[in-house]
């Protein structure tokens, strides 16, 4: 058993509480086994558990994502073994997207890479005045995954396929306008909208019984800044069968939301940009177990690479935010480079459920 994850069963609800609060309750390896154990038990239709509410410890942090420095080190000796944390990851993804009751995640603080994995597939996301959103993983050689390419190809006007690439950053009401975020609630009232779910008697419409606490405590998180840039968002982040017309299509454009766009991609892994541009068009027709045995595939291959150490290690552990990619430019990764990260895994192929 571990600390770093609490489960507790309060009247009809199970709840789970991300307890790392000094590590922004970023998701171990024995977190997300607890966690997968514990989904599992009250999925089940014996259990008394008719809905499970999921939050994090502390005022920062929902969930700022997986262990990277962990992985960092261990993928350095081992990638396999280190692989093995994605697998159980994904598997628990997979758990969540299927769960056969109400899933609520009240997402105040942080909520990246693998805490968005462990809310985005619920039901119910509630966004308050801390939350904040993004995918940054093309930034560290890596890819948006933990199932991101199910829901971000789904989300409408290029906004997926934007916030994958360029990592940015979205607050409460930029969430609840991209689709990320279902509720806001406003942070005076965050702490009592948890303690009415918990408090409500679940009948046979239990998904209806919720909806309706969660409209009491509703607010109006404001203007949403992504509202004032989604013309060319959609305009210039759709349409395109391949990566280099997209990068195109912002070059040739004079906006200074183009400028300032492609300056941020210069920044970025050409690997991941490649893959992730990838992942994102053949995730918007896959079914989301086919996306996570994708992504375990992707991710196997990244483990062996050049680019996820040499992003963690600028971002992460030196700070120096100079990253040192190979290849260093997106004309330097080839179309049959990607291809192989796609490749069936043969006896490692991730199985589910």
């Amino acid at each position: 058993m571990t600390n770093d994850i609490l489960f507790d069963e309060t009247g009809d609800w199970g709840v789970i509480t991300l307890n790392r609060e000094k590590a922004l309750n970023a998701l171990n390896w024995d977190m997300v086994k607890a966690m997968r154990t514990q989904l599992t038990q009250w999925a089940g239709a014996r259990s008394p558990v008719k809905a499970v509410l999921v939050k994090g410890e502390g005022e920062k942090a929902f969930c700022a994502g997986g262990d990277i420095r962990w992985l960092h080190e261990t993928a350095k000796e081992d990638p396999a073994y280190a692989s093995e944390f994605f697998r159980e990851e994904y598997r628990n993804n997979s758990l969540i997207y299927h769960f056969p009751k109400p899933y609520v995640a009240l997402i105040d603080g942080i909520v990246m890479g693998g805490g968005v994995g462990i809310s985005v597939h619920g039901d119910f996301r509630v966004a308050g005045d801390a939350t904040l959103f993004a995918m940054p993983e093309t930034g560290i050689g890596l890819f948006p995954d933990v199932g991101g390419g199910h829901f971000m190809p789904r989300l409408h006007d290029g906004l997926g396929l934007y916030y994958a690439l360029t990592g940015a950053r979205a607050k409460a009401a930029d969430c609840m306008a991209a689709g990320v975020a279902t509720h806001y609630a406003p942070g005076d009232k965050y702490e009592e909208l948890e303690k009415a779910l918990l408090g409500t008697k679940l009948g046979g419409h239990a998904h209806a019984d919720i909806e309706t606490v969660l409209d009491i405590y509703a607010g109006d998180p404001g203007h949403a800044p992504v509202n004032d840039i989604r013309e060319p968002i959609s305009r210039l982040f759709q349409g395109h069968e391949t990566l280099d017309a997209l990068m195109t299509a912002l070059r040739n454009d004079a906006s200074d939301f183009a400028k300032e766009t492609l300056a941020t991609l210069d920044k970025m892994s050409p690997t991941s940009m490649r893959l992730t541009f990838e992942q994102m068009k053949r995730g918007h027709e896959l079914d989301f177990d086919d996306v996570m045995k994708m992504e375990f595939r992707m991710v196997r291959r990244v483990m062996e690479g050049h680019d996820f150490f040499e992003g963690v290690r600028a971002q992460v552990i030196d700070k120096d935010r100079n990253p040192k990619w190979s290849p260093a430019s997106l004309a330097e990764v080839g179309d049959a480079d990607i291809a192989h990260y796609f490749e069936p895994l043969g006896d490692e192929e991730l199985v589910l459920p």
